[in-house]
Parts: C-alpha cells; structure tokens; sequence
C-alpha cells in the first residue's frame, strides 16, 4: 500500500514546482530567496487562528532528499535533463526558518513561517509546508474554540474514522490536543504522539449479547476499571437503568462503571433524565459523556441549556473542520536578490520584506499585533517569530506536545473576549501594518 514516507517525501511536490526549479536551474537561479506562509484571511465566526503543524514542517526539512526510487520516477517523466536531475540528487535543505511556535494564536496576514534558502529549495518546499502547516493550524484552531465551549468539561477527539486519510487522522489527534483535546480514541496516535487513549464500546458489541444487561455486564468484568457503557442501543432511558442496576452489582467486586455515553436523540433532554435515574440508583458517582455530530456551537447550547453532561466525544466535525474545511493559506517569495518583492493580483495581493510580527500587551491580555519588517526599529509589543532553523539545522529538539497546549491555553486565554467569542466577526482583532512596511507597499506599487 503507498503511504507518504521519508524515502518519498521529496515528491511531495506540486508538478509546477520542479518545473519552476528546472528553469531557476537552467538560468542559473539559485540565489538566496525569502518566502513566508500565511493565511490570507480568517474563516467565517474565527476570530483568531492557533498556529500548529511546525513540528512535521522542520522534520520534512531537515530530512529532505530525493531517493533513488523519486530520481526515477521523474526521470521517467521524460521532462527534465540529466544536469537537474543530478542537482536533484545532491539536493538537501540548507536554509534559515524562523516560526511562530505550535499553540501561539496569529491572525490574517502574519506569516506562520518564514524560510530563507538558495531560491530553488525554498521553491521545492511549498507544496509540503502548506499542507502541514495549514491543515494542522485549521484543526487546532476548531479545536481550541471547542475547548472555550467545553469550559471546564473534557472533550476527546473521535474523528478518525470519518478524516480524510489515514494521515489526516494522525494529524488531526496531534493538532486536536494542542488545541485542547484530553486525548484521542486512535491507538496510532496514542503510541506515536504519547496521547491518552479514550474509549467506550460500539453497539454492535451490545447487539451481540442476548441483551443490554448482559453486554454490560460483560464489559464492566472485562475492563473493571475504565468502563464506559453505551446505553442508546435499545432504549436510552432504560439503558441507564440497566447500567445502574449492574454498576451496583459489581461494586462489591470492586468493578467501577466510570461513564455512560449518549450517542443519539435529544442529548438534553436524555442526559437530565439519565442523571435522574443515575441518582436515584445511588449511582451519582457515574459521568454523563456525550457524542453525536457534536462541534462547539451544539456543546455550548448543551451547556447553556444546563445540560448535565460532563465530558464529549467530538468527530465529524472536528476531524473535518465542519464549517470552516480548509484555511486559505499562502506561501509567497517576499524578498529575492533583487531585494522585496511584492504581488499586485486584485484580491490576491501580497506584503513585500522579509518581515516579523510584534503582539502589544497590556493587562495580562493582547491587544494588538503589528505586522513590520523584520529589521525595522522601534516596534513595540513581543516578537512572535522565532529563529528555529540555521543553515538547515534544528537549532533545538522538538517540544513536548504538553508544552504546545500549555501555550495555546495561555495564548487564548490572552485573547480579548471578541476575538474569542463563537461567533466572532471578521478581523475583530486589530492587527496594523507598521510605517516601514506601509512606506515599502507604496513603493512597490501597492
């Protein structure tokens, strides 16, 4: 079966991009140049993206090389001549990188990446660098506005049966928890990642007992100690009996039921009726976990509602982005031999200058962000770029997934309510470009 895999990596590339390096080649171009990545403009109701995706970013980097298997494959190709595809051969990545680090939140317009290196690496590495960092930056950004839904409940990540991909899937658990996620159901994820492991029981485990109670009862001896039992299959209410009645069965066994999942119906009104019969059971030490088609527009009316629902299975539609499946992302040469650079397509312009992005705070919260060339003097506010590459090395090792959730927290948490709010308004947060940068587009036409 054909995966993406270090050995094939390097042909990860759009067509027009080793087109594009066969003509620098022929030319003789291959003088530094600077690109930066960015997201053109937030999506509908997002009023703030969390940056993520850099780790596998710098993994790619600095293990680029076209294998012998990709040198022929495009020898095939019939396209190119033997001088590039020698070039090929000796390429590796050599360049500078400077990032806004994983779980940092950044807005329209701020590079997420800047990449210096001889034009024609720089070239080759777009197509990779925008859909790692992208891909993952629009998960952990759902994510993270599930988590501000959640409040103070948990919320595991369900998705990989419905991604897209099997790599999605993998990427998709990593970037759900550094946007908040307690952990993930996908066993993969759990081992590569080190994420805690969720899960409950399907219903075709409880259609193939004789009946309800004795599925559960099973189970709970089997698992005495992380046993979640899925009481929808029949009838809800009367799966939340059988629930009780068997969790205080085995309690002298020392068997602990810890959850029940809803799965299906009118979660609300379910999830009251099943802490009645909980309750009344002496059952109160048992949690409500919800699934169904869940995002944070339904977790928080659930809430709002005084739903008492302790902890969520999201999939769909956080695998997917649901209402927000893919962020315009761009990856632009901003600064060439010639000096900055600057495209003027009506709609599809960009900034010129190699350029970093300042956040002005005040109060233990960001207030503003100012977007100004890397060298310009006497920008107020904190430097979000940060050198993590120097002549293609990692200037240091990667860093614990607890960390990147740590700094999203705290990143978000920064953020003015508006710009956290579900339903925020487009550009809520106020980013400016500085004079410098200002001065440079009118130079350049803009």
């Amino acid at each position: 079966m054909p995966w993406v895999s270090d050995d094939n990596v390097a042909a990860f590339v759009d067509l027009y991009e080793l087109t594009m390096a066969a003509s620098y080649f022929a030319h003789g171009m291959n003088e530094p140049a600077t690109f930066e990545l960015s997201v053109r403009q937030l999506p509908e109701h997002r009023g703030f993206l969390v940056a993520c995706g850099l780790e596998d970013a710098l993994a790619y980097l600095d293990g680029l090389a076209f294998s012998d298997d990709t040198l022929a494959y495009v020898r095939s190709l019939d396209t190119f001549d033997e001088a590039f595809l020698d070039f090929l051969a000796r390429l590796r990545f050599t360049g500078d990188v400077w990032a806004v680090p994983e779980g940092e939140t950044v807005f329209a317009n701020e590079p997420l990446l800047r990449v210096t290196a001889p034009l024609i690496e720089a070239q080759l590495a777009e197509t990779f660098l925008l859909n790692a960092l992208t891909f993952q930056t629009m998960i952990a950004t759902k994510a993270a506005r599930i988590a501000l839904a959640c409040s103070d409940r948990t919320f595991v990540d369900f998705s990989g049966r419905r991604d897209h991909g099997a790599d999605a899937a993998l990427r998709v658990a990593r970037a759900a928890f550094v946007g908040g996620a307690s952990g993930t159901s996908n066993v993969l994820a759990g081992q590569l990642y080190g994420l805690d492991l969720s899960g409950t029981m399907a219903h075709s485990y409880v259609l193939s007992f004789p009946d309800e109670t004795e599925a559960f009862r099973a189970y709970a001896l089997d698992f005495p100690e992380s046993t979640v039992l899925l009481i929808d299959t029949y009838d809800t209410v009367e799966g939340a009996r059988r629930a009780a009645a068997v969790a205080n069965e085995l309690r002298a066994e020392g068997v602990t039921i810890r959850a029940v999942r809803l799965d299906s119906g009118d979660l609300a009104a379910l999830a009251r009726t099943v802490r009645n019969v909980l309750d009344e059971a002496g059952c109160g030490d048992i949690r409500i976990f919800a699934s169904s088609d869940l995002d944070e527009y339904r977790i928080a009316e659930l809430l709002a509602g005084g739903a008492p629902i302790d902890a969520f299975g999201v999939g769909t539609r956080l695998g997917t982005s649901a209402d927000a499946p893919s962020l315009g992302g761009v990856y632009k040469l901003v600064a060439g031999p010639r000096g900055p650079v600057m495209k003027r397509s009506a709609g599809k312009g960009s900034l010129p200058g190699v350029k970093q992005v300042y956040r002005e705070e005040r109060g233990g919260g960001s207030v503003a962000d100012a977007i100004a060339l890397a060298d310009e003097p006497r920008i107020p506010g904190r430097p979000l770029l940060a050198q993590v590459m120097t002549s293609g090395k990692r200037l240091s090792p990667p860093e614990p997934l607890a960390t990147l959730r740590e700094r999203r927290a705290h990143a978000v948490a920064r953020l003015p309510e508006a710009a956290r709010n579900l339903h925020a308004s487009a550009n809520v947060y106020p980013v400016r470009l500085s004079g410098g940068l200002t001065n440079l587009v009118r130079q350049l036409g803009g």
